[in-house]
């Protein structure tokens, strides 16, 4: 749980209501019956006036409390009703009555006048029944009305100096979410215009009861082009992120808040950050990537998400609730000359290829830029029965009109939850180097079942028992390194030790290549007639092309 500072703590109500003056020492000791407008106590009260008259148009300018101890009421409480209804017009919000025995006048009358005409109005009045000095409350209550417009002050400035630090600092989208979260002091959640999650903060809510049908219920709260409460179902308090007529999301608050003015200053100042960020460079869909990047990462380290919590995130982001998902990894190939940027644009372009593809294929996944050049995707699946015949349809057609294909294609073990599936995605990325080295993809996607022993050699390619074992089968040719020598040597093992096989694709007449290859058995040391030989030979080749000998 975060510890968060006094100076971003949410705002306390700075309403000066009806109800806090009742709660005040001073006004209780005066034994306080509220007679009427019981559901209006909360209506905030701008100033204090002491009066003995009726005749308020001329003194009042709206949002008072007005005191009186009744002497205007008449004999009996007669006029009780005209005072309290020229109170009311003249733009008061409630009245406080003294009316005490033995120091007003036909009290008992009084008071019956004062319950009837209360009862028959919809204003707040409340009957004082000991005496009480209105000057002590006048002048507690203006203190606090001093006190609290400072406050307000204050904590203005406050949320001014948190967000425009923030757009000083390029603060990212999560960092002003969250910040947004702490001043409020309740979650907070950024989305797009398609109801997809680009960042949150959850506060002290459990985050997978806050995303739960996001999209769902997001929906049904209707949009605003200002700050405020959206009709619908769930009336959350909102805020538009974008500049007017280009509208790219919202932030929200789902849920009640103790006080909406204050949160409403704090998400309006949070919109406008967002706004300036994204015109400083960041768009609607670098959000989202960057969302969805940010889960596959916090998914592959060690982590406490439940399954639940997990699946729930991941539908905020775009991906159906199906009963399978695989883990699919992209890795272009490395270019001679290619620069870090260039490689940036081709992964943004291969990425956004994709998620053409899963749109048109209507499927849904969890995509994502993993590191440089390599592209991670979590790929829900209706029906693991559909899962070859899916990542068929969608990789045939992402190579279908291209040039060229660059890249390579690694596929891990399918799961029944996104979380089990996510941890496939290293053994996705393992296959995919490994393909990355052959010299011809048959194949628009590869397991582990599909590289076999050149699998097996790429993990265990940094293994120095492996090394020392391929340099020493390889050392008559290897020191110094004989390309024409690995080369016979590669073909020779490509077709099975078949030296009549080899003499009729032209590589060499049949007497120069008989005369090559017993200079080459010279030189190994072995036989090329011996199957033993000529294994381990080939898993020499395939480690010393692994390791990018060409």
């Amino acid at each position: 749980m975060n510890h968060v500072s006094s100076v971003e703590a949410p705002g306390v109500p700075a309403v000066l209501s009806i109800a806090r003056i009742m709660e005040l020492s001073v006004v209780r000791r005066g034994d306080p019956e509220v007679l009427s407008g019981f559901e209006l106590l909360g209506t905030p009260v701008r100033w204090v006036h002491v009066t003995e008259t009726p005749d308020l148009a001329e003194l009042l300018t709206g949002g008072e409390l007005v005191l009186t101890t009744g002497m205007a009421f008449g004999e009996g409480g007669a006029g009780v009703g005209d005072f309290l209804h020229q109170v009311r017009v003249a733009g008061a919000v409630g009245i406080l009555v003294e009316l005490v025995p033995g120091v007003s006048r036909n009290v008992d009358a009084t008071i019956s006048a004062l319950r009837e005409a209360a009862s028959l109005m919809d204003f707040p009045v409340a009957l004082l029944h000991r005496r009480v000095r209105f000057v002590e409350i006048t002048e507690v209550v203006h203190r606090m009305l001093v006190s609290d417009q400072l406050a307000a002050l204050e904590r203005s400035r406050t949320i001014h100096e948190v967000f425009t630090a923030l757009s000083l600092e390029n603060a990212d989208e999560d960092e002003i979410v969250s910040r947004t979260a702490r001043l409020i002091g309740a979650p907070v959640v950024l989305e797009d215009v398609a109801h997809l999650v680009l960042a949150f903060d959850a506060s002290d809510t459990d985050r997978a009861e806050l995303l739960a049908r996001w999209a769902e219920r997001s929906r049904r709260v209707g949009y605003l082009e200002s700050t405020g409460r959206g009709a619908g179902e769930e009336s959350w308090l909102q805020t538009p992120v974008g500049v007017r007529g280009q509208r790219w999301g919202r932030l929200v608050v789902p849920g009640d808040l103790a006080d909406d003015d204050d949160a409403a200053m704090v998400l309006e100042r949070a919109g406008q950050t967002l706004s300036i960020a994204r015109l400083a460079g960041r768009d609607q869909k670098e959000l989202l990537h960057q969302a969805r990047a940010g889960l596959l990462h916090e998914l592959r380290q060690a982590h406490s998400l439940s399954a639940d919590e997990v699946l729930v995130r991941s539908m905020a982001l775009g991906l159906a609730d199906v009963a399978h998902y695989v883990p699919v990894v992209l890795r272009l190939d490395m270019h001679s000359g290619q620069t870090p940027t260039g490689l940036q644009l081709r992964e943004r372009e291969l990425l956004e290829a994709l998620l053409a593809v899963l749109d048109s294929s209507r499927a849904t996944a969890l995509s994502a830029s993993l590191q440089s050049g390599q592209i991670g995707m979590v790929l829900g699946v209706s029906a693991k029965q559909l899962e070859e015949p899916l990542l068929e349809r969608i990789f045939r057609q992402l190579s279908r009109g291209q040039a060229g294909i660059d890249w390579s294609v690694g596929v891990g073990h399918g799961r029944g939850s996104v979380k089990d599936a996510a941890r496939g995605l290293d053994e996705a990325a393992q296959v995919a180097e490994i393909v990355a080295t052959f010299d011809t993809k048959a194949r628009p996607f590869y397991r582990f079942t599909d590289v076999r022993l050149h699998g097996l050699l790429a993990l265990m390619q940094g293994d120095v028992r492996v090394k020392s074992f391929a340099e020493a089968e390889l050392a008559g040719i290897l020191d110094p390194p004989d390309a024409a020598a690995l080369e016979l040597l590669e073909l020779y093992l490509k077709h099975g030790g078949n030296k009549s096989a080899l003499a009729r694709t032209g590589f060499l007449s049949r007497p120069a290549l008989y005369a090559r290859l017993e200079k080459l058995e010279d030189r190994l040391g072995v036989s090329l007639e011996d199957a033993e030989s000529r294994t381990s030979l080939h898993v020499a080749m395939l480690w010393y092309r692994l390791n990018g000998n060409q």
